[in-house]
């Protein structure tokens, strides 16, 4: 197959009407989306991502008032999360209506739906004729891509479309929150902090322990993910030293260790959860032997920070 590199939104969406897998950018990483009423485009996503059918997809949208055609019900503290998140870096877990195919909830009553900020994303998703079901736009367990061309390394062949963008601003996945159940829960940590959540709705609980002998309602739970080809060996208060070693990476908001070949020094915590993955990429490239990761404070992003180093920390 020949993936197509377009900046052109009327051309990816047409590839995508046409029942095509297609990348497009968004502020948090780019995604893979295909017609959610297409169940052939679904499977395709699956099949180019070697995605796990058990792990659910989003449904991306353009506009708040789309999410009646997705849920079949939307409860009060997800009005005053949509009220004041959306368009933005958050995904609402909500109970779907019995249009939405399993193939994009893996089998779950629920269903995750997003309506991302995006200029591109969302020119795009107009010209799209039903919802777009999409993961992250990389091969399953490696970082997410947060450029067209990291997009690209992981994908060509495999699908028919990328449209180009600038590198995702925030460039970790969204915050994902339960609203199907009361209180709502938060599951996966982004820029849509928990003390953000709290300020609107402040009966939001915390993420849970993860227990990988569920079927988890949100991506990002049950399998490995986000991880280089390098070890990773995570830093801080709580965690051993980093004495540093040749060939080796740094990325944190601290000073590194010497002997470090390749340091991401970062100013902030939103810094650093911007170049996390993109930073990945090019420890592989340059065939890095192991990556030093500092964690963050557990608070604001810092928070997903924390749980994207875990994850990528697991073998």
């Amino acid at each position: 197959m020949q993936t197509i590199v377009t900046e052109s939104v009327d051309v990816a969406a047409r590839w995508l009407n046409r029942g095509e897998v297609v990348a497009f950018p968004t502020e948090t990483v780019y995604g893979l989306g295909g017609d959610i009423t297409n169940e052939k485009a679904l499977e395709n996503i699956f099949a180019a991502k070697g995605r796990p059918g058990d792990n659910p997809l989003i449904v991306h949208i353009h506009a708040p008032e789309q999410i009646q055609d997705i849920a079949s019900e939307i409860p009060p503290t997800a009005e005053i999360f949509i009220q004041h998140f959306f368009p933005g870096p958050l995904t609402l877990i909500l109970k779907k209506n019995t249009t939405v195919p399993n193939l994009v909830t893996g089998g779950l009553p629920t269903v995750g739906i997003r309506c991302p900020a995006h200029p591109v994303a969302n020119e795009f998703l107009k010209r799209c004729n039903h919802p777009v079901a999409a993961p992250s736009a990389n091969i399953s367990g490696r970082p997410s891509s947060t450029d067209w061309q990291a997009v690209y390394d992981d994908l060509k062949g495999k699908v028919r479309c990328v449209l180009k963008g600038p590198q995702s601003t925030i460039g970790l996945e969204s915050t994902i929150v339960d609203c199907s159940d009361n209180p709502p829960r938060l599951l996966r940590s982004g820029a849509v902090s928990l003390e953000s959540l709290r300020k609107y709705v402040p009966e939001t609980l915390p993420a849970a322990p993860a227990e990988t002998h569920q079927q988890p309602k949100s991506p990002g739970l049950k399998y490995p993910h986000y991880s280089p080809s390098a070890p990773i060996e995570l830093c801080g208060s709580g965690y051993p030293d980093c004495t540093g070693s040749a060939n080796s990476a740094w990325i944190g908001l601290s000073s590194p260790p010497e002997k470090v070949s390749k340091i991401a020094l970062c100013k902030t915590p939103e810094e650093y959860a911007h170049k996390l993955f993109s930073f990945f990429r090019e420890c592989d490239r340059e065939h890095i032997a192991i990556i030093y990761c500092e964690m963050p404070p557990e608070k604001g992003i810092g928070r997903a920070i924390r749980d994207r180093l875990q994850r990528a920390a697991e073998k």
